[in-house]
């Protein structure tokens, strides 16, 4: 993938994250590493009928931390999407940055879903007059990302990537090339997603994708044995993206450097990745190529690992493809063990993760990793099962991050320590 500018080099400046582990970054990141899970038993009435009622609900309540205006007039999705943002904002230093140089990117799979079918309700059960005229704008899959951009006053676009469960990591890749692209010189870029739902319960119930445990902390099982599908969570993760240039000017240290996007499709089935993991290992290789690194540079993966049987084996082929030899020194993390599955809000919270885990230099555990999947272990993966120093050795540092979603959706992001 080349270059549209040599000079456009990216940094990350600000990073902001609410999760079933934590309503910040820094609860998130302690939880990571203590190997502790945001997973409980749902209380909701709503559950009841469903067959999975265990699920990773956000450690705040946004009704404690947005106004009430913003509760009616948005979707909860848009709520976790602003809480993340204005952390990450914040965390950044509120950059001074011309409205029109200023973007913002973010994804989900569904958006406000379920504010659509809180309007159906109404409808079918009283008339469309008892409909808040919010309804539509609580909706719409780009309200996240316009309310974001209406609030720090982005003028150089405000963008929405829906690439079901690669959705925010194919957003912050979006932020970085609008500004290697030169048309803006910050980006605020991210994911959110509140699938926690009885819809989404149901549907993903029906495909037999969600884990049948009945013991909430050990239900999500990426890479072992007994794993037997993912678990519902919602979250959000943003982060601001900086030309270094811009960041320089205004003496802003960044946490990272966004050194490296790929994409990929499987063109292969709509709910099933490719057996061999080629299709993942491609955006890899791109993320690698685009970022000017060698495979031995790579000292951390964050893994998309949702614990699904034929998912996680695909992606450990799509590592070792990827990275060959120098598979075995890069430290896998699984997150979702502990998170669950954020859909379109994962891969922006494991991006925040895996910089968090390249400045401090410790890759996060693999919880319920007990016996690992013989199908996995013939890769040679280092799967972390608990805190790990990451690999030393002078030069650039690389941490790999990696998104797949339904309908054959690859994201690889490369984060760089310089």
């Amino acid at each position: 993938m080349a270059r549209q500018q040599e000079d456009a080099r990216v940094v990350v400046t600000g990073l902001g994250a609410t999760t079933p582990l934590g309503g910040d970054v820094a609860s998130t990141w302690s939880a990571l590493l203590a190997g502790k899970s945001g997973i409980r038993r749902l209380a909701g009435d709503w559950s009841a009928d469903l067959p999975v009622r265990i699920g990773g609900l956000t450690a705040v309540d946004p009704a404690s931390v947005v106004t009430r205006t913003e509760l009616r007039t948005m979707d909860r999705s848009t709520h976790l999407a602003l809480i993340a943002a204005r952390e990450a904002w914040r965390d950044a230093g509120a950059p001074e940055v011309a409205p029109d140089r200023l973007g913002v990117s973010a994804g989900t799979a569904l958006g406000g879903y379920d504010s659509l079918l809180a309007g159906w309700g109404l409808l079918t059960t009283k008339s469309w007059r008892a409909m808040s005229p919010y309804t539509a704008p609580r909706v719409m899959p780009n309200s996240a990302a316009d309310w974001i951009g209406i609030e720090i006053g982005a003028r150089a676009g405000s963008h929405t990537s829906v690439g079901a469960c690669a959705s925010g990591a194919e957003a912050i890749a979006y932020g970085v090339e609008m500004i290697r692209s030169g048309r803006a010189d910050v980006v605020l870029a991210g994911g959110t997603e509140t699938p926690v739902t009885p819809v989404w319960g149901g549907m993903f119930s029906k495909m037999q994708a969600l884990s049948s445990c009945d013991d909430p902390e050990s239900a999500s099982r990426p890479f072992d044995r007994s794993r037997d599908g993912f678990v519902l969570a919602e979250g959000a993760g943003m982060i601001v993206l900086e030309s270094a240039e811009h960041a320089a000017r205004r003496g802003a240290s960044g946490y990272a450097v966004a050194a490296g996007i790929g994409y990929s499709s499987d063109a292969y089935h709509i709910a099933v990745p490719q057996p061999d993991g080629s299709g993942l290992a491609a955006a890899m290789r791109r993320a690698l190529e685009d970022a000017r690194l060698a495979p031995e540079q790579v000292v951390h993966v964050n893994a998309h690992a949702t614990a699904t049987r034929a998912g996680d084996v695909a992606e450990a082929a799509a590592i070792r493809s990827a990275l060959g030899d120098a598979a075995r020194g890069a430290l896998v993390t699984a997150t979702k063990s502990m998170t669950g599955h954020m859909v379109g809000a994962a891969g922006a919270v494991e991006a925040v993760a895996a910089i968090c885990a390249l400045r401090a230099s410790l890759a996060p555990p693999t919880v319920n990793l007990g016996e690992p999947d013989a199908d996995v272990v013939a890769f040679g993966l280092d799967i972390a099962t608990d805190a790990r120093e990451l690999r030393g050795g002078p030069g650039i540092r690389a941490a790999l991050t990696n998104s797949s979603g339904f309908g054959g959706h690859n994201v690889a992001l490369a984060f760089t320590t310089e």
